[in-house]
């Protein structure tokens, strides 16, 4: 049983949860990922490790309270065990020097950019982090996004913080007037905001990452169920990702499997709320 140390809700419905797991804080790299389980017959959640402490002993995670499994997660108090963790898993960032990289960070998809931004701004990048959101109060993290980031731009569906605008709109702006210098772009958040990001990047020839973590279930590669097709191939993203080129990524693929078991998901969460 791992103790959880803190739980905070940072934005209406969205957790910061910080578990201490020596062992695994040891061995995390920005990039990866872990699988939780609240209970022995709970659903195995896929997280973005959003932050490590080595020397605290911590593993932080940002939860999305919108399914029977996150709320179950985001209901854990300090003190409470979590039943499992399991990781690190997948291939960590690869680290290289860019030279000046852009991230874009959609809703919750700022917590895995967080770690990623913060390693590339410490290999000596110039490191450019869109920060994109529906409306101000969820947006979270700004200060810490911002103190790992040379340039930090905040976008917002509404206007209420930021520009007004998606955050494909700042990263074409960027990539038509300073393309020769940008070496990469990082996108993380809802598959379809990636899928674009990945439009507005192709034209320019700049290399796109993209981290499908997601639409994981099992972890490990057993279950088949995060198979996404790249470049023609079939890949398992737990075990060949989480982030793979995104203009090679079969995005409307991808998006119909996210959408397979909404059905089942919907009764889950009804019998769950009915039981509180």
């Amino acid at each position: 049983m791992l103790p959880v140390v803190s739980n905070t809700e940072l934005a209406p419905n969205i957790f910061e949860i910080v578990v201490k797991n020596p062992p695994l804080a040891k061995k995390a790299e920005a990039g990866h990922f872990v699988i939780v389980m609240t209970q022995p017959d709970a659903e195995r959640i896929p997280l973005t490790i959003a932050d490590f402490d080595a020397d605290a002993g911590t593993i932080t995670m940002i939860a999305a309270a919108c399914g029977t499994s996150t709320k179950k997660l985001a209901a854990l108090k300090a003190g409470q065990p979590l039943y499992a963790m399991i990781g690190p898993l997948g291939h960590p960032s690869e680290m290289l020097h860019y030279g000046t990289v852009i991230l874009v960070a959609g809703g919750v998809g700022t917590a895995p950019v967080y770690p990623i931004a913060r390693a590339l701004h410490r290999f000596g990048n110039h490191v450019i982090t869109i920060q994109g959101s529906r409306s101000e109060e969820l947006l979270f993290w700004r200060e810490k996004t911002a103190a790992v980031s040379h340039e930090h731009i905040i976008t917002t569906d509404d206007g209420s913080a930021g520009i007004k605008a998606l955050v494909t709109e700042p990263l074409r702006d960027i990539l038509e007037k300073r393309k020769s210098e940008i070496g990469c772009v990082y996108m993380i958040g809802p598959a379809v905001m990636m899928k674009f990001c990945a439009k507005t990047v192709v034209p320019f020839g700049v290399k796109a990452l993209a981290s499908l973590n997601s639409i994981m279930i099992d972890g490990t590669g057993m279950c088949g169920c995060c198979r996404v097709r790249v470049g023609g191939e079939t890949k398992f993203t737990c075990v060949d990702g989480p982030e793979f080129d995104a203009s090679l990524v079969d995005w409307d693929i991808l998006l119909a499997r996210q959408k397979m078991y909404c059905e089942e998901e919907q009764c889950s969460l009804k019998k769950y709320l009915a039981e509180q």
